[in-house]
């Protein structure tokens, strides 16, 4: 049976923290979600499975192997198309981080499958999935995953910057888009990550929110691994952004010397609601893995896209 969910509205200093940063973010990428305090797993519901009546979109792989924003980084992407779309009406946009945690049609998140379904039933709306890998640095590995350690992962992800906007607005999408009809509307364009690809979610739509407005962390590092755990005080602080937010973590998240994952996204959903901000946040049981975001994420994306027939594409 499937568990209930609990819904709530540097010198020798700097060279040992670099070390410490490189096993930490080293045991991250090689088991990044998995923990060994795992209660029993959530169930994936009827919205995760295939159903041979509705529309199959279509998942395709690509490379990016120059970057002007990370130089000397190589990464592959893929591309989940709808079969609704037509090339005629701009898609809505969603844009994931660690993108093979997303791609398969099994696992965790089981993308296309969720997005077939739920784009068929109307729960939200035409929409093109690009699925990114973080950057390697060197030649790219043969095959998506967390082998070899994606060296540039923590840069790009932890850092409280609008940089990782700059590539996807000025290297990763304008290249989708010599293909694909992409909406403008930042009403309809989202951005999804688990762990420090959470946070930089957040990130993307919090320095560019005249780009993005739609935010899904899952586990989200928003700890000091490089100032994520600014965020709060910043939310606090700063005038509202027209973004929402669906934040989830488990009780069982990490806890180190970089932060208290569980503290660190409650303290996130209370500068949201502070600051009266569109949000969700859903603390379940879990650990640092994928599991229960993955349970829920037809239902967060049902949430996350509510309302979107009120906007033009």
């Amino acid at each position: 049976m499937m568990r209930q969910l609990n819904l709530l509205p540097m010198g020798r200093h700097v060279f040992g923290r670099s070390v410490l940063l490189s096993v930490f973010f080293l045991s991250l990428c090689l088991a990044p979600l998995g923990n060994a305090q795992e209660p029993a797993p959530y169930e994936h519901g009827p919205d995760s499975q295939v159903d041979d009546s509705v529309p199959k979109g279509k998942v395709t792989q690509h490379t990016w192997l120059e970057s002007n924003v990370y130089p000397g980084t190589k990464r592959r992407y893929s591309v989940y198309v709808p079969a609704q779309y037509d090339g005629k009406t701009p898609a809505a946009l969603m844009v994931f981080q660690d993108g093979h945690a997303f791609e398969g049609v099994d696992g965790d998140f089981r993308l296309p499958v969720v997005f077939d379904n739920l784009i068929a039933k109307g729960d939200m709306p035409v929409t093109i999935a690009v699925m990114i890998d973080p950057g390697h640095k060197g030649e790219l590995p043969e095959t998506r995953g967390w082998r070899p350690q994606p060296a540039n992962r923590s840069v790009e992800y932890d850092s409280v910057t609008g940089d990782y906007a700059e590539f996807l607005l000025t290297e990763i999408l304008p290249e989708v888009e010599k293909e694909y009809s992409i909406t403008k509307n930042p009403e309809l364009r989202a951005v999804c990550g688990n762990s420090s690809g959470g946070i930089c979610a957040m990130s993307v739509a919090w320095f560019r929110p005249d780009q993005f407005r739609k935010v899904l962390s899952h586990i989200g590092s928003f700890v000091d691994l490089r100032g994520g755990h600014a965020y709060p005080p910043m939310i606090r602080k700063s005038k509202k952004k027209p973004i929402r937010v669906f934040l989830q973590d488990g009780e069982n998240d990490l806890d180190n010397p970089f932060g208290n994952w569980p503290l660190a996204n409650q303290q996130m959903a209370k500068a949201l609601a502070f600051k009266d901000y569109d949000y969700r946040f859903v603390m379940g049981t879990g650990a640092h893995n994928g599991n229960h975001g993955g349970a829920i994420f037809p239902d967060s994306l049902r949430w996350l896209w509510r309302g979107w027939q009120d906007e033009t594409p």
